[in-house]
């Protein structure tokens, strides 16, 4: 088996980094790496995957192409294999073996280990068996499988993932991602969280950080997308935007349900706000809903996409509130919209009891990342002092762009 500590000098060597940032990642990774029984042999995972064959890829997104693979222990897995041609994809490798081998929870996707071979890079996780949730809720074909009970189900389970993350792991993670389509769905339908290629350590003592802009459009929390300011709440902010897409079977990013709306939010809003919220239902879900519920989620939903971040609730608040059953919840505010200002107005206590807390079917779903140069991306500038300088080019077919 590799040595740990050849097999981190393989790692780092090719990525090129800063003196200062590769010391940073030499740090954690040497921790990382230590452990042995992380690190796959190469001749593992190639008869694992039968040579890496075209009928066992599973699919291909900015970091590279994903195969399906068996262990000779019986353990399936899915190997990510870092494309020669993906500067983004260095990055994200680093980035993904430092945050998930720290990481282990029902909800979030399980990293095995890693491999390197000469200019071979490769993770290694967990293999999930059903389909990224975007290819059922979003297919008229498949979102029948997904009745109301399942799809409750994935609002828990994302949000038990999320308050692990933020509250519970060694620091806390933001995962900058959450969409339909970073959510795997196991062989119980089980939800997990995955892609962690833009997931950033959130510093203790601090309530936000300014960063560069990178996630998927319809999932960006407006302060982060227009001011690059970065909390917790931007992960809120996302998955508030995903339970109105379960509720609804409607995505955001390419809704046309109501051409008065601005997009799916502001729809679900003005209905809520009418008195008339239970009208962005799926009707797929007609013989299976439980509509106390389904309400309690609607307003979770517009309470976690409030145009103000601190106003929406943390993922221990969404918790307890999914925990319970439908009671008194605030009035959730109007929707963020992008390029809007919010209107910040005061706390209303909590009237709830007790509580505390790669894909091409995202092709409607542009993805931005403001550390990119090329011409096919979506990039935004975004300093502590400079809040509105904004630079957009969308790469059409949603993927994460490529890093130069």
């Amino acid at each position: 088996m590799t040595k740990p500590n050849s097999f981190f000098h393989n790692l780092i060597k090719p990525f090129k980094l800063s003196s200062s940032k590769e010391e940073e990642n030499q740090d954690d990774l040497q921790s990382i790496t230590s452990q042995e029984q992380k690190i796959f042999p190469y001749e593992t995972l190639v008869a694992a995957t039968n040579k890496f064959h075209i009928l066992n890829k599973l699919g291909e997104g900015g970091f590279g192409p994903v195969f399906k693979g068996k262990l000779n222990d019986g353990r399936e897995i899915a190997v990510k294999k870092l494309s020669h041609r993906s500067n983004q994809g260095k990055t994200q490798f680093i980035n993904e073996a430092k945050l998930l081998s720290r990481v282990q929870h029902r909800n979030v996707v399980t990293l095995f280990g890693y491999c390197t071979h000469g200019s071979e890079k490769l993770l290694v996780y967990e293999y999930v068996p059903r389909e990224s949730l975007d290819k059922l809720l979003f297919k008229s074909q498949k979102k029948e499988q997904l009745d109301w009970t399942r799809r409750f189900d994935i609002i828990s389970g994302v949000a038990r993932g999320l308050i692990y993350l933020h509250e519970d792991c060694h620091n806390c993670i933001i995962h900058r991602d959450i969409k339909a389509s970073n959510i795997l769905l196991d062989q119980k339908w089980v939800p997990k969280i995955a892609d962690f290629g833009l997931a950033r350590l959130f510093p203790e003592d601090q309530t936000h950080v300014q960063t560069r802009v990178a996630g998927t459009n319809g999932y960006l929390a407006p302060e982060y997308l227009m001011h690059g300011h970065l909390s917790v709440k931007a992960d809120v902010f996302s998955y508030g935007v995903l339970v109105l897409e379960l509720v609804s079977g409607q995505r955001n990013s390419s809704f046309d349900m109501d051409v008065s709306a601005q997009n799916l939010l502001d729809w679900a809003y003005r209905l809520y706000k009418k008195g008339r919220a239970l009208e962005i239902v799926d009707p797929t879900l007609a013989s299976s809903v439980v509509t106390e519920q389904v309400e309690m989620c609607i307003k979770l939903g517009l309470l976690c996409t409030q145009g103000d971040p601190q106003l929406r609730p943390t993922m221990g608040r969404v918790v307890v509130m999914l925990s319970k059953k439908p009671g008194h919840m605030e009035e959730p505010t109007r929707p963020a919209i992008p390029g809007s200002r919010y209107r910040r107005v005061p706390r209303r206590p909590y009237a709830m009891s007790s509580g505390s807390g790669a894909d091409d079917d995202d092709s409607k779903s542009h993805t931005f990342d403001s550390s990119n140069s090329g011409t096919n991306t979506t990039s935004a500038t975004a300093t502590a002092t400079t809040s509105s300088n904004i630079t957009a080019e969308v790469d059409r077919r949603g993927k994460r762009p490529m890093q130069g």
